[in-house]
C-alpha cells in the first residue's frame, strides 16, 4: 500500500509551542487503537460544528465555516490526534477543520501562539533562497533528533508556495516540499501549506495537512479559512499599542523557519505529522462520512503508530 508522510513546518519549537513526537515502544494492540479513534471521531462528531455557521476561536477571533466543512473543538481535536499517535501542546492547539465532502482528503490543524505582537518589518528585505537554506539547514540538525527517536531523516526539496506576506491584511503564506531520505521519487511527497493570521497578541496558525498530489487543488481550502477568519475589535494587529503590549522576541520570518534558530539561539526541529498506525484501526467514523478517514488510509512504513504534527 502507498506510504505517504505529510511533512509539517520547520518550527522552533521551545518558542513556537508546536507539536512534538515521540517513537513508541509498546504500542497499544490493534483493536484498542480501532476502538479509541473510533470512540475519538464520533465525539468529535458529536461535538463538533458543520458548516455553514461561525466559530468563536478562543477570546480571539471568529471563523466563517463554510458550507461542507466540519470544526472539532479542542478537547475532541486533541483525542482524534492522540488516537492517531500525536502528541498535541494543549496550550496552543485551538481545533480541526476537515472536509466533509465525498472526495476530500484533507485535514487542518488550527493553533494559536500567544508569543506577542510580532513585527513583520522584515517580510520587505527576506530573500526566499536564503530561508530556504535555512530551512534546509534547520532539518539537517533536526535529523539527528528525528535518527534518535526512530524516525527517518527528511529532505527538504523546495518550495511548492514561496513566502508571501500581505501587509495590509497581515496573512502569511508559505509551503514546502518533503520526503523521506531514501523514498522514490515517483511516490507522493509530503506536503504542509501554512498560512497565519497575525493579531495583536500573537498568531493564529492554520495548517492544511495534504501531500504532492492533493495541493494543488487543497490549497485554495487553506486561503480559504485564512481568508474567513477574522479578529475580535481590540485583538487586531492594528490595535496594537506600543506603550503597554508585548512585542515578540522574533519577527515574521521565524515564522517560516531556521533564521530565528541562528538570531536566538534556538534548535531547530523539523516536527513531521507521521501517520504510522496499523490498517487494521482504519475505521471510517459514520459522522463524517467515509472522506474525512481516506486522508488517514494513507499508510506509510510500518504498522506502529506514532508521530505529531
Amino acid at each position: 500500500m502507498q506510504r505517504v508522510i505529510s511533512i509539517a513546518a520547520v518550527m522552533l519549537v521551545a518558542l513556537l509551542g508546536s507539536f512534538s513526537a515521540s517513537a513508541q515502544t509498546n504500542p497499544p494492540d490493534e483493536a484498542a487503537r480501532r476502538a479509541e479513534l473510533n470512540a475519538a471521531w464520533q465525539a468529535a462528531g458529536q461535538a463538533g460544528v458543520k458548516g455553514p455557521n461561525v466559530v468563536t476561536l478562543i477570546d480571539q477571533a471568529r471563523l466563517k465555516l463554510p458550507s461542507g466543512y466540519f470544526f472539532v473543538p479542542k478537547a475532541e481535536g486533541i483525542r482524534v490526534l492522540r488516537a492517531l499517535g500525536n502528541l498535541v501542546n494543549d496550550a496552543t492547539f485551538v481545533g480541526l477543520v476537515v472536509g466533509a465532502g465525498q472526495h476530500d482528503t484533507w485535514i487542518v490543524v488550527i493553533r494559536y501562539v500567544k508569543e506577542g505582537y510580532i513585527k513583520d518589518d522584515d517580510a520587505k528585505n527576506w530573500n526566499a533562497d536564503e530561508l530556504l537554506k535555512n530551512i534546509k539547514e534547520g532539518v539537517d540538525e533536526g535529523n539527528k533528533d528525528r535518527l534518535a527517536r526512530g524516525f527517518p531523516e527528511v529532505d527538504v526539496l523546495g518550495w511548492i508556495q514561496q513566502p508571501a506576506y500581505d501587509a495590509e491584511t497581515h496573512r502569511l503564506v508559505w509551503s514546502m516540499l518533503a520526503k523521506d531520505k531514501g523514498q522514490p521519487d515517483n511516490e507522493p511527497k509530503g506536503v504542509n501549506y501554512n498560512t497565519y493570521a497575525l493579531g495583536r497578541d500573537g498568531y493564529f496558525s492554520l495548517n492544511l495537512l495534504s501531500d504532492s498530489v492533493h495541493i494543488a487543488g487543497e490549497k485554495a481550502v487553506a486561503e480559504e479559512l485564512l481568508a474567513d477568519l477574522s479578529y475580535n475589535s481590540g485583538k487586531r494587529y492594528e490595535d496594537f499599542s506600543a506603550s503597554t503590549d508585548r512585542i515578540a522576541a522574533y519577527g515574521l520570518a521565524a515564522l517560516i523557519g531556521g533564521v530565528a534558530a541562528k538570531k536566538l539561539g534556538l534548535f531547530a526541529l523539523l516536527i513531521a505529522f507521521v501517520l504510522k498506525f496499523a490498517k487494521a484501526i482504519l475505521v471510517g467514523a459514520a459522522v463524517f462520512g467515509a472522506s474525512v478517514m481516506r486522508f488517514f488510509r494513507r499508510k506509510p512504513r510500518g504498522d506502529a503508530g506514532g508521530g505529531a504534527a
